[in-house]
């Protein structure tokens, strides 16, 4: 099976970084796209930053500017450096990567289980 886990996450001032990490383990045959969404308190999960199997990136727009997705295929890891934190940026963090399986040559959807960002003084 596959398994996705985030580290990164913490406390930090506003106006502070923070760089999370995500690595995928498991029978991986290949990994197309990866991404980072976040879920504050009471509110729906949304997109924070997508970057396909060729390195092309997307970002939400209240994130542009702050925040830089990338990946390391060899490590099977997506990385978000996340810098001028605010606030409104608290959130758990959750990555998904869309991949093949040895087992399973579909793409399919796998969730890491989401690391806590707090952005507070």
């Amino acid at each position: 099976q596959v398994q996705l886990v985030e580290s990164g996450g913490g406390l930090v001032q506003p106006g502070g970084s923070l760089r999370l990490s995500c690595a995928a383990s498991g029978s991986i045959f290949k990994i197309n796209y990866m991404g980072w969404y976040r879920q504050a308190p009471g509110k729906v999960r949304e997109l924070v930053a997508l970057i396909s199997s060729d390195g092309v990136t997307n970002y939400a727009d209240f994130v542009k500017g702050r925040f830089a997705i990338s990946r390391d295929n060899a490590k099977s890891t997506v990385y978000l450096q996340m810098n001028s934190l605010k606030p409104e940026d608290t959130a758990v963090y959750y990555c998904k990567m869309n991949l093949l399986t040895t087992l399973n040559l579909r793409g399919m959807d796998y969730w890491g289980k989401g690391t806590l960002v707090t952005v507070s003084s």
